[in-house]
Parts: structure tokens; C-alpha cells; sequence
């Protein structure tokens, strides 16, 4: 089956960027330097930062449902990120190389179902979830943390 996983809009995001410490914090938003890869994981490019490069650590609505599954959780995103990934039948590897928490939601933002699992089986575990008719689309989390990853879409 046909999917898509798409990174966040960047706009949101812009009036942050090159921000000093003070000003982030005024706003409720940290910068971080990553000091890892894999460790820093941007959901705009859907891509690890590398080490050395400046992250941003803010709280994000990714679920604005209304809906008591409505959430937001803390997420980085690369300062100065300017296009979100888009990736066709196919899972970017920031993705693949984490435990996953996938949550399927149909149209009215209502969970159907959900899962743990390793992330190189995302791709078949997305299949799976589409099977079903009322899935609308599905959130991926990082499973240890729970921070939102990104959105999958049907195809």
C-alpha cells in the first residue's frame, strides 16, 4: 500500500531561528548543540543533526484535534531548517534506527490503534495499519522518549 511520511512545516518554526538564548527562553524554547548522531533528530528534514550544529527544543502541537487525544510534547528541529522531507513508499532512516510508537487515528481524531515496535519494520507495519478502513493516517513517536517523529498518510 502506498504511503507517505511528511516532516513538519517549517514556518512555524522560523521566527525562532538565530534567536538569542534569552529570547528562546522567553518563549518557552531551548537551544541545544548536538553532541551525537543518531541523537538530535529534526522532524522538519526528518534527519538526525549532525554533531556540532545548533537544535532548537520546542513544544509543539502535533495532534490539534478536539479530541481527548489532543497532544504536544517536546521536538527538535535544525535551526534554520527551511523545507520539510517528503518520503514516498519509502522510511527515511531517522526513523528506521528507533524503537517506534505508531498510533493510527481516524477522520474524526480518534485513536484506532497503536503499537511498539523496532523501526525497520515500519514500512510493513504501515501496510498493516492502512489495512484498515477507518485509519486515517498515523502518528510515529519515538517509543523512549515520546516525542513526536512524524505523520504518515495514505499513498
Amino acid at each position: 500500500m502506498s504511503f507517505v511520511i511528511t516532516g513538519l512545516d517549517p514556518a512555524p518554526f522560523e521566527h525562532l531561528y538565530g534567536l538569542s538564548d534569552e529570547a528562546l527562553a522567553r518563549v518557552g524554547a531551548l537551544r541545544m548543540r548536538a553532541d551525537a548522531r543518531p541523537g538530535f533528530p529534526c522532524r522538519v528534514t526528518l534527519e538526525d543533526v549532525e554533531p556540532g550544529a545548533d537544535v532548537l527544543l520546542v513544544n509543539y502541537e502535533h495532534l490539534p484535534v478536539a479530541t481527548p487525544y489532543r497532544s504536544r510534547h517536546a521536538i527538535f528541529v535544525h535551526d534554520g531548517a527551511d523545507r520539510a522531507a517528503r518520503y514516498v513508499d519509502r522510511v527515511p532512516e531517522q526513523l528506521r534506527v528507533r524503537l517506534l510508537s505508531v498510533r493510527a487515528f481516524d477522520d474524526a481524531g480518534m485513536m484506532t490503534d497503536a503499537d511498539v515496535f523496532d523501526g525497520g519494520d515500519l514500512a510493513t507495519r504501515i501496510d498493516g495499519f492502512f489495512a484498515d478502513p477507518l485509519v486515517a493516517y498515523l502518528h510515529v513517536h519515538n517509543a523512549k522518549r515520546g516525542c513526536f517523529a512524524a505523520r504518515v498518510d495514505r499513498g
